[in-house]
């Protein structure tokens, strides 16, 4: 399968990824290594995680999702197989995220002895730490590359200004920069990564690698009243796509979907890889069979006139943007 490379790194990934956030969660130790074998067997190279997946479920600590990762990586001896990211820092409502250098040695050797691994390809700051100075943090990323435990560095949930400004940093003191962005972005969420955030990327030579791509699973057209809502971990964001625009959204997903002979969640991601800056989507399953309603995106090639379809489709009243 044709790979992409993440900004200006040696690393080059398949245009699905799998997002690791299920795994330890709503996704127990034997459905997740069935959800990773199949994932690799047809053909895709990349997992992404956190440190803090899954620490918003009661009782649990955070770190759950790299232990069943680690686990399965040892299991089936496949860590040369696959990009192997991870990231650093909070993220959840009332966390501090915290990039100071001695949080991020820390909490590196967490992840590596989880991961059961030496390296890990792409380390990615989770939020924005502003209480830090960014040549601190960029610092002991940069420290982390040279001592061979990461690879390449990465960002999520970074402002565009803020993302300028640490690629300044990198260049004005020599330091490892980010390479890749991680924003949420799908048919449904365009706005966070188009205009000018897309615009610093495309302008810093960057990989971006989309979370949230089916919109929590809306996109699959699984979820089209408040009953399909419930059935899901993700109800309460389910139910806001449920007006008029989400509906235009699916009746177009079907339309491309029948056109090319391909699952709805196939083409919303097959969408988003189509993208300008666009380097790789991420996609969770808890199945394998909802694995395989997704594992033909990366094949599938959108013509002028479908793409076009979709952006009209899920364009926002007054905003050109949202039609590109």
């Amino acid at each position: 399968m044709q790979t992409r490379r993440i900004g200006r790194s040696g690393l080059y990934v398949t245009p699905l990824i799998l997002g690791g956030n299920v795994f330890g969660w709503t996704a127990d130790r034997e459905a997740s290594f069935a959800v990773l074998d199949a994932f690799i067997d047809a053909g895709y190279n990349a997992v992404d995680t956190a440190e803090q997946y899954s620490k918003w479920v009661p009782g649990h600590a955070g770190g759950e999702s790299e232990a069943v990762i680690g686990a399965w990586l040892k299991s089936r001896r496949a860590r040369d197989r696959i990009v192997l990211a991870t990231k650093v820092g909070g993220q959840l409502p009332g966390d501090n995220s915290d990039l100071s250098a001695s949080a991020i040695v820390k909490s590196v050797e967490g992840s590596l002895a989880r991961l059961q691994t030496d390296y890990i390809d792409l380390y990615q700051s989770h939020t924005d730490d502003t209480a830090t100075p960014l040549d601190e943090t960029l610092e002991a990323h940069d420290r982390l590359i040279r001592a061979g435990k990461v690879r390449a560095i990465g960002a999520s949930h970074l402002s565009p200004d803020r993302l300028l400004q640490a690629l300044a940093v990198s260049e004005r003191d020599g330091l490892a920069r980010y390479e890749c962005l991680q924003p949420q972005f799908n048919l449904v969420k365009r706005s966070e990564y188009e205009g000018p955030l897309q615009q610093a990327v495309l302008l810093g030579g960057l990989g971006v690698i989309t979370y949230s791509s089916l919109a929590k699973g809306f996109l699959s057209g699984k979820y089209r009243t408040a009953e399909d809502c419930a059935r899901s971990a993700w109800d309460k964001w389910l139910k806001t796509y449920l007006d008029e625009r989400g509906t235009r959204i699916l009746r177009a997903l079907e339309e491309v979907a029948d056109q090319q002979g391909a699952s709805m969640a196939e083409i919303a991601l097959a969408w988003v890889i189509a993208q300008p800056g666009v380097t790789a989507a991420i996609v969770a399953a808890n199945t394998v069979g909802e694995l395989s309603e997704l594992l033909g995106a990366g094949r599938v090639s959108l013509n002028e006139s479908q793409l076009a379809v979709l952006s009209a489709a899920s364009a926002v009243a007054g905003d050109a943007r949202e039609q590109s």
